[in-house]
Parts: C-alpha cells; sequence; structure tokens
C-alpha cells in the first residue's frame, strides 16, 4: 500500500528486474564493493545488489519503508539501514563517524526523485571523496539535461531551436549540464518506461551513468569558486547575449569581457549555452582578477 506520505516524497518503486540487472551491470559491481543505495524503498534493487556480495549501506527517509526493509532484509550481514535524509547523511559529521563510508572507495546507486536531482549531485561531485561512480535511476528529461551539449551548426533548411530543445531534438546546454559536466563525464545508458514503476509515474525515467573526474579546476576551491560565480552569471537569463549577462551580474567593464572573448574566440553574440566546459573553465580563469 502507497501512503499519502509516500507520494509526497515522490516515491516511485522499480519492479522491473531486466532494469535491476542493467544498473547493477553498469555499475560494474564486483564483490565487495562499497555500495551507498539512495532511497532504497521496498528493497527490490538492494535485494540484487547484495547478491553481488557487495556491501551496501542503503539511506531510506522514509520510516515504514525502514521497518519494512529491516524486516523483509533481516540477517543479511553486508547490509546497514539507515533512517535518514540523504542530503543530512552526506553533509553530518556523525555519520561519517559511524559508517565511514567517504573515507573509502564507494559507488552511489539509486532511485531519486525530480527535486532532489541537482542538489544530490552537487552534494556527490564536490564531496572531498567523490565516489568512484555514480548511477541513477531519474526522470528522462532531467537526463536529458545532464548530458547536453553545445548546439551543432544548423544547416540552412533546417528550423530553428524551439523552447528547451537544440537542433535534433537534445536539450540546450544548461547551467545544470555544465554543473555535473564540469566534475564528471555523464552518459544516458536506457531509458525506462512508467510501466516499469509502482505507482506508475507521470513520465519516463532514464538510467543515467556519471564518472567523476578530478582535474586541477574541480579540486581547487579558489578555481571551484570562481567557475561557478561566472556560470551561474552566464546563465542568468539564458535567451540574452552572454556577455551582457557577464557586464551585469559581474560588474565588469565591457570593454574587458570582448577583449577575453576575442582571446578565447568566443563569438560576441554567444549564448550561455553556445560554450563548452572546456571554454567555460577558460573563460571563468581569464576573468577571475576582474571578480571583486
Amino acid at each position: 500500500m502507497i501512503t499519502k506520505k509516500q507520494k509526497k516524497l515522490g516515491q516511485v518503486f522499480l519492479q522491473d528486474k531486466n532494469v535491476i540487472q542493467k544498473i547493477i551491470q553498469t555499475a560494474e559491481i564486483k564483490n565487495k564493493d562499497q555500495i551507498l543505495e539512495i532511497g532504497p524503498g521496498k528493497g527490490i534493487l538492494t535485494e540484487a545488489l547484495l547478491k553481488t556480495g557487495a556491501k551496501v549501506i542503503a539511506v531510506e527517509k522514509d520510516q515504514q519503508l525502514v521497518e519494512f526493509l529491516k524486516s523483509f532484509l533481516k540477517d543479511k550481514q553486508n547490509l546497514k539501514i539507515i533512517y535518514a535524509d540523504i542530503r543530512d547523511f552526506l553533509k553530518t559529521n556523525q555519520f561519517y563517524t559511524q559508517y565511514s563510508i567517504l573515507n573509502t572507495q564507494y559507488k552511489v546507486i539509486g532511485n531519486i526523485p525530480y527535486y532532489l536531482t541537482s542538489h544530490l549531485l552537487r552534494l556527490l561531485l564536490e564531496n572531498p571523496i567523490k565516489p568512484s561512480l555514480i548511477v541513477l535511476m531519474i526522470q528522462k528529461e532531467v537526463a536529458e539535461r545532464i548530458i547536453a551539449q553545445p548546439p551543432r551548426r544548423r544547416p540552412s533548411f533546417a528550423k530553428a531551436p524551439i523552447g528547451e530543445q537544440g537542433y535534433g531534438g537534445q536539450a540546450k546546454m544548461n547551467l545544470l549540464a555544465v554543473s555535473v559536466q564540469f566534475f564528471a563525464k555523464p552518459e544516458i545508458i536506457c531509458y525506462v518506461p512508467k510501466a516499469a514503476f509502482y505507482p506508475k509515474p507521470k513520465l519516463d525515467s532514464a538510467v543515467i551513468k556519471i564518472t567523476p573526474i578530478d582535474t586541477d579546476e574541480n579540486t581547487d576551491e579558489a578555481l571551484k569558486k570562481n567557475f561557478f560565480e561566472v556560470v551561474k552569471a552566464g546563465f542568468k537569463q539564458p535567451r540574452k547575449l552572454l556577455i551582457n549577462n557577464l557586464c551585469a551580474n559581474l560588474k565588469i567593464k565591457k570593454d574587458k569581457i570582448k577583449k577575453t572573448f576575442k582571446q578565447l574566440n568566443i563569438s560576441l553574440n554567444a549564448r550561455a549555452q553556445n560554450l563548452s566546459i572546456k571554454q567555460w573553465v577558460s573563460l571563468s580563469s581569464l576573468l577571475m582578477e576582474n571578480i571583486v
């Protein structure tokens, strides 16, 4: 039975065992791997993870489901069930000390609601000890936003992009895509139809694989802070020219920004969606000395 509280939390439960096996294969789980599972729900994925021999720490926000899991998966020596909000778990030193999940190599797996995606990824990817791999079931449209790239040059006969879709039907580059791709390489593994869940959600989902990367830019705190300050300023009003957004939001004279654009071969007519991660990194580095 699905309670009102579970509906409020955006909980739907994966039932398709083929999708579960796909998630396990994507995560390349080996015996004795340490897995942080987010939102185990009724434990169908948890049970499959345990069968691989991995050590699973399952963090569940719903107390009723915690009690259900303790009964359903009792006597499993390679399982720890934690009643907590995953956001608190990732930020609270008490959990670090008790479970030491963030002091060792680990992988993250979960089926997460839309409202949690952006904040959760930021917490995971900005952690000093990042997971070696993240495999999540998320809303299809959000997954497509995460993997978005700068638009390809549009043939003269093609229609202009409409709404949030760029040429070829792909999602436009956006703040979420830049935020994730600064820290990691994301790829959609497969799409999952509504029928694979109970209760059936309104939208389709996708399994996304996110592989964290380490570079000087995303590990240096000063460089990271400056990067996101520039990117957020650039995407403040995405339909406006990038140069105008940067000038208005960073309080830098337009002449200085024009000079930087010319140095990086960025068009003065560019919008935020047109830049690649590499261009954002270069742009933020060159603008750093002008940011107060």
